[in-house]
């Protein structure tokens, strides 16, 4: 049986022309009862005939992932473990940003890099995400939201487990889809992709002009970065910064830099003087995340004075930093803590 939400909207029109025989304009039905409407049942398709829906549903099913536990933050934050359909179990956060919902998804069953400051690269790599769980997670997370009356979701960061450039060929067909408008209809530019880093892989998500990257820096030199991210650090820093030089972006555009503090480690102002010769002003702006001690690693929290410090040093040097508040982290949902822990 075919779960329709595997198919992209160029796979389902080859299924309603080739499998189903059916008119072309079956696909933009079926496609809207799937992702705008949310339907668990092709039953619920009404604007199908009988006969067709009964035909469908000899060759199809609609299965989402299954919301294994629910975790709420004080301050709003919602975690949903999910368990797929062969098992496997990943994390999706939905993070309140005043009158909307931003969802942080992910693309792997835990994640081959192994920063050593994530709890996510502790688990190593499973497997892949497939199209349907990925766009998935969303069907879930607005099904959420809605039934408790909460804000929509608006936005897409994809920062949750695994490392998304790594399943670049799902990745790049569901950011395809995500605009369609009888379907998801989130613009690209409502959505954001985080990444280590690996040139030849941006440049193909570059050419394709369908997102725009959010590079996890995390170091302002290669020594550093080999130390905290040694798998990420494979690519030289000056290969990763040559690369998104040449990225195409369009006016008034930037890329994000992430750069998670860690107590005494890439934190002093020689740190921030370094980040400011790495970056040119013009075309990046920076992210700073003061990281969430977690229980068995290796790290602790700066203070938030030299968090402060740090931002404003950087200010100094002519950058745009801004301190990205820390949500979710009672919950272990903050930056670094996912880690989909068995039931």
């Amino acid at each position: 049986m075919q779960n329709l939400i595997e198919l992209t909207k160029n796979d389902l029109e080859a299924f309603v022309a080739e499998d189903l025989k059916e008119p072309r304009f079956r696909t933009e039905q079926i496609w809207q009862w799937l992702w705008q409407k949310r339907v668990r049942s092709i039953d619920a398709m009404t604007n199908l005939s009988k006969s067709l829906r009964e035909k469908v549903a000899t060759m199809a099913t609609i299965a989402w992932p299954e919301i294994a536990r629910v975790a709420t933050s004080k301050d709003g934050t919602i975690k949903l473990l999910l368990r797929m359909g062969d098992g496997a179990l990943i994390e999706t956060v939905l993070i309140p940003m005043n009158d909307r919902y931003s969802q942080c998804l992910s693309t792997q069953v835990g994640c081959a890099m192994a920063c050593t400051f994530c709890n996510t690269g502790k688990l190593g790599f499973e497997r892949n995400l497939t199209y349907g769980e990925i766009m998935g997670q969303i069907l879930v997370g607005r099904q959420y939201l809605e039934d408790q009356g909460l804000n929509p979701l608006k936005n897409l960061v994809f920062m949750g487990m695994g490392e998304p450039l790594l399943n670049l060929d799902t990745l790049i067909k569901v950011l395809t889809d995500l605009p369609c408008e009888r379907g998801l209809s989130l613009s690209w530019r409502r959505s954001m992709v985080s990444t280590v880093g690996f040139p030849d892989k941006l440049k193909i998500l570059g050419d394709l002009e369908i997102a725009l990257p959010a590079i996890s820096l995390h170091a302002p030199t290669q020594e550093l970065r080999a130390k905290i991210m040694p798998k990420a650090a494979k690519v030289h820093l000056d290969d990763l910064m040559a690369s998104l030089k040449v990225y195409p972006m369009r006016s008034r555009e930037r890329i994000t830099f992430e750069y998670l503090l860690l107590k005494g480690v890439n934190d002093s102002m020689e740190h921030a003087d370094q980040l400011a010769r790495l970056i040119d002003r013009r075309k990046g702006k920076i992210n700073l995340i003061a990281y969430n001690a977690t229980e068995g690693m290796p790290y602790d929290a700066p203070d938030r004075a030299q968090v402060e410090a740090f931002e404003k040093r950087l200010w100094d040097h002519g950058m745009t930093a801004f301190i990205r508040r820390s949500m979710g982290s009672d919950i272990k949902a903050a930056c670094g803590q996912l880690k989909a822990d068995s039931i």
